[in-house]
């Protein structure tokens, strides 16, 4: 094949791709320039029941994500309550606190699109797997994407561009429910728990317990999705999804 002719075809395969390239950067930009945000759980939560002078709930949230703003969420979570219908309300004192609700947000990041339904199929697992460790898991495909989220799931244009990202950000919270149960009710719980001490092992406790709290557990995904999303837009949204979710269970 002659090189000019070897030029020509070059020129213009370099041309279609441009060209469905930038298509395909303009219909992101199109279809996605509006904030989408969703929130799931993995397992539904009912609480029963209880007088007015009963529904008081005292709150811990932690997180093992440095770019989760505990004090913002906290603020959001109260609001959430104060407009609950069922006036359950937030107090100080977890000993006088009907309920006991615990968060614990593993991960805040760049997610590819399957990770958020990979994150809810895995479950609660009680802040056993912090972000760090829900990253390597990704590595190794437990969520497809959850890390390479940053790369892959941002689903970077990367011939047209850095112009045009479909971006999503994902927010996973276990959250645990304690409710004290009514006199006379005891609770018995068998728990095993196991702790990697160091790269040779794990160290297993049985722990067999009587308590007078009753316990629900699930995990809150909250996904935001847009073109070009930065996490300052979108955590704020995320942080009342995920408050919402968790103020909704009562």
């Amino acid at each position: 094949m002659a090189p000019l002719f070897k030029n020509i075809i070059s020129i213009g395969s370099a041309a279609a791709l441009t060209l469905l390239t930038g298509c395909a950067a303009t219909n992101t930009a199109l279809t996605k320039k509006e904030l989408d945000v969703q929130t799931k759980t993995s397992t539904a939560i009912f609480i029963e029941p209880v007088a007015p002078a009963k529904r008081t709930i005292y709150v811990d949230v932690k997180s093992g994500v440095q770019e989760f703003d505990r004090a913002i969420f906290k603020k959001l979570l109260k609001d959430s309550f104060a407009t609950n219908d069922n006036n359950y309300r937030i107090i100080d004192d977890p000993e006088q606190a009907q309920f006991i609700l615990s968060a614990f947000v593993l991960n805040l990041e760049k997610a590819s699109p399957s990770a958020s339904a990979q994150a809810l199929n895995r479950g609660y697992e009680g802040g056993g797997i912090l972000a760090g460790a829900a990253i390597g898991g990704a590595a190794k495909g437990d969520w497809q994407g959850a890390v390479a989220g940053g790369v892959v799931g941002a689903g970077v244009d990367m011939i047209s561009g850095a112009l045009v990202k479909d971006v999503t950000y994902m927010l996973v919270c276990d959250v645990q429910i304690k409710e004290r149960t009514k006199s006379g009710v005891i609770v018995k719980r068998a728990t095993d728990i196991s702790t990697k001490v160091s790269d040779d092992g794990y160290t297993n406790q049985q722990v067999d317990e009587t308590s007078n709290m009753k316990e629900y557990r699930t995990r809150i995904v909250t996904t935001a999705n847009k073109a070009n999303l930065k996490l300052e837009e979108a955590a704020s949204p995320i942080y009342s999804k995920t408050a919402a979710a968790m103020s909704g269970f009562f």
